[in-house]
C-alpha cells in the first residue's frame, strides 16, 4: 500500500494505523510525528500540492480532508487515475466513523475500528463526567483581526460540548464567524479560549 496524506492530522492517523512506512508523500505542514515524517517525500502545501509529483509516484490512494484541501485539487488528482479518499468530520463521532472509513481503504480495518471505538468511549466518558456540572459559557477565538470565532459547526465547539461547555455563537450561520469585542463583552462569557493556530494567539495577546 503506497499511501499520500494531504492533511497533517490524516498523516497522524496513518501513523497510528501503523501504516508510516506506507507513506510515500506528505505536505510541508505535516510535522507530527516528528521522528516519523522526517524522511517522507514533501509533496507541496495543504493547497499548494504538487499533482504532478503525487501522480509519479503511484500511490494507492490520497487521503485529503474537504477543509483544508482544495476542490480543484482533489478533481486533478482523481483526473489524473488516482483514487481519493475525502474526509470532513465535525464531531467526535464523525471523527470515529472516518477513522473506520480510512481504516479499511488503506487495508487496516482491525486498527481503524481499535481507534474509533477509543474515540467513542472517550466522548461517553466526557459527556457522562458534565453531567449535572453548571455550563461553561465560552467563546473560542481563532483570529485576531478581525477577531473571529467558532460556530455549533464544528469540530472544537462539538468537543467542548462533550466537555459540557456552551458556545456563545453556536448559533453563528457561518462557522467562523466575524464577532465583535463588544459582542464579547455583552455575551455573558465565563471563558475566552484563544487557539494557537490558524492565528498563533500568546500570552501578550491576552
Amino acid at each position: 500500500m503506497r499511501i499520500v496524506s494531504l492533511c497533517p492530522s490524516l498523516t497522524e492517523l496513518v501513523f497510528d494505523l501503523g501504516l508510516g512506512e506506507s507513506l510515500v508523500g506528505v505536505t510541508k505542514f505535516c510535522v507530527h510525528p516528528a521522528d516519523g515524517v522526517t524522511g517522507i517525500e514533501k509533496v507541496g502545501g495543504t493547497k499548494t500540492p504538487k499533482i504532478d509529483r503525487i501522480a509519479e509516484l503511484k500511490p494507492d490512494i490520497v487521503l485529503l480532508n474537504e477543509e483544508e484541501n482544495r476542490l480543484e485539487d482533489a478533481d486533478a488528482l482523481q483526473s489524473a487515475g488516482l483514487r481519493c479518499h475525502v474526509s470532513f468530520p465535525k464531531t467526535a463521532i464523525e471523527t470515529a466513523a472516518m477513522v473506520r472509513s480510512i481504516g479499511d481503504a488503506v487495508e487496516s480495518p482491525d486498527e481503524g475500528e481499535r481507534i474509533a471505538r477509543a474515540i467513542e468511549e472517550a466522548a461517553r466518558r466526557a459527556r457522562v463526567a458534565s453531567e449535572g456540572l453548571p455550563l461553561v459559557r465560552y467563546a473560542y477565538l481563532i483570529w485576531r483581526e478581525p477577531l473571529m470565532s467558532v460556530s455549533g459547526d464544528t469540530f472544537i465547539s462539538d468537543l467542548l460540548r462533550l466537555a459540557g461547555a456552551e458556545n456563545a455563537f453556536a448559533d453563528r450561520p457561518k462557522r467562523y464567524p466575524v464577532v465583535e469585542a463588544g459582542e464579547l463583552a455583552a455575551a455573558g462569557l465565563d471563558a475566552v479560549l484563544l487557539s494557537t493556530e490558524p492565528f498563533p494567539f500568546q500570552e501578550k495577546h491576552i
